[in-house]
C-alpha cells in the first residue's frame, strides 16, 4: 500500500560551509552537511501493507514530519534514485489522485478555529465533493463523541476533541489510507486511549495508517514500528521482534539520590549504559559483574536502599541501543 525506497530530503539553510548545524521546516534540529545543509531524510526505505498500522517511533528533530508531507504530496523528496508511492500513484507525478485517496492530520491542529465544529466538517467534506450525511457511517463513532458540541467553535475544545474533530475531517472522504502526525502529542492519557481504540477498528475496516509518535508506550498499539532517529530508520519489525532482539543484559536500579546514583552508574567499568527511565534507571552491563556487585558498589559509595533487578527489555530500551549504535558508528 505504501512503498519507500532510498527516500532523501535535504533543506538548503543559507548557512554555506560555515553552518554546522541548521533547522529542517518542521522536524526540529538536525546536523548538517559540511556546505551547511540541513539531511532531514537519509535513505528511508519501508513498506506499508494494506491494513497494517504502522508507526514510526522516533524523537522530534528525527525527520518523521518531513516523511510524512512527501508522502502525502506536500513536499518534493530530493532528485535521485528513490521511490515512494502510496497505493501504487507515485507521489511526485500522481499526487492528484493520492490527494483523494488519503486522509493527513498534521502535527499541529490546523482545521480553522473560529469556524464550529460541524461547519470545519461540512467544508472539508466540500473539498471532496461529498456530504458529511453520505459518509456519516464512516465518522459515526468518533463525531459522535463530540457531536453535541457541534455548535462550539474549534478554537474553544479541548485537546481531546480537537483531536476527535480533525481525525473526523480528515475521514469524510472515506479515504483508504491515513496519515497520522503525532496525533496525540499533548493529548491526556484517557483521549490516547480512546483514540487508539479508534484507530483498531479503523484498521480493521480495512483502512491503511501511517501514524507517527514520541510516545514509546504507543508503539505496542502497531503493526509494526519503525524505529528513526537523525533522518534514518534504525529497525523495523514488529514491536515483540523489535524487543526480543535486543542482545543486552538490561539491569533496573533504584535507590536513594537517583541523579547521583545515575552518575555513579555511568562512571563504573562494568556497566555500558545507563538511563533515566521514570522512578528507575535501566542499565546494560557487561558479562563478568552481579547483581550483589554492582550493589555492593554503590553502597560502598554511599548509595542507599539500593534496588537492583534483571529485567525484560521495552521498545524504547530497543530504541536507546539502535540510537547509542548509530552515535558510534555501528550501524
Amino acid at each position: 500500500m505504501i512503498v519507500v525506497e532510498n527516500l532523501h530530503k535535504t533543506y538548503s539553510t543559507g548557512l554555506g560551509k560555515k553552518g554546522k548545524k541548521g533547522k529542517g521546516k518542521g522536524d526540529g534540529n538536525h546536523y548538517g552537511n559540511g556546505d551547511g545543509d540541513v539531511k532531514a531524510l537519509n535513505g528511508v526505505t519501508f513498506r506499508v501493507n494494506k491494513g497494517e498500522i504502522h508507526g514510526i517511533i522516533g524523537p522530534d528533530g528525527a525527520g518523521k514530519s518531513t516523511l510524512f508531507r512527501i508522502l502525502t504530496s506536500l513536499l518534493l523528496p530530493d532528485e535521485g534514485p528513490s521511490k515512494a508511492t502510496v497505493a501504487g500513484y507515485d507521489t511526485v507525478k500522481d499526487f492528484r489522485q493520492i490527494r483523494q485517496i488519503i486522509g493527513y492530520m498534521p502535527g499541529r491542529f490546523s482545521l480553522y478555529q473560529d469556524l464550529t465544529v460541524e461547519e470545519n466538517l461540512n467544508f472539508f467534506a466540500t473539498l471532496f465533493n461529498t456530504t458529511v450525511k453520505e459518509n456519516y457511517h464512516v465518522i459515526k463513532d468518533i463525531y459522535g463523541q463530540i457531536e453535541p458540541f457541534k455548535d462550539r467553535r474549534a478554537g474553544a475544545l479541548s485537546g481531546g476533541m480537537k483531536q476527535k474533530l480533525a481525525l473526523s475531517c480528515a475521514l469524510v472522504h472515506r479515504p483508504t489510507v491515513l496519515f497520522l502526525d503525532e496525533p496525540t502529542t499533548g493529548v491526556d492519557p484517557v483521549s490516547r486511549q480512546e483514540f487508539w481504540e479508534i484507530l483498531d477498528k479503523l484498521s480493521e475496516q480495512g483502512i491503511t495508517i501511517l501514524v507517527s509518535t514520541a510516545y514509546m508506550d504507543e508503539a505496542n498499539r502497531c503493526t509494526r514500528i519503525s524505529l528513526m532517529q537523525g533522518g534514518r530508520f534504525m529497525a523495523t519489525d514488529t514491536p515483540k521482534g523489535i524487543t526480543e532482539s535486543y542482545d543486552e543484559l538490561l539491569w533496573s536500579v533504584e535507590g536513594e539520590r537517583m541523579p547521583a546514583l545515575l552518575a555513579e552508574l555511568r562512571v563504573h567499568p562494568s556497566v555500558k549504559t545507563a538511563f533515566a527511565f521514570g522512578d528507575n534507571h535501566h542499565v546494560t552491563v557487561r558479562e563478568g559483574i552481579s547483581v550483589d556487585a554492582l550493589r555492593e558498589h554503590l553502597t560502598g559509595k554511599g548509595f542507599n536502599k539500593v534496588r537492583i533487578t534483571p529485567i525484560e527489555p521495552t521498545v524504547e530500551d530497543a530504541f536507546m541501543k539502535a540510537s547509542m549504535e548509530v552515535l558510534n558508528g555501528n550501524e
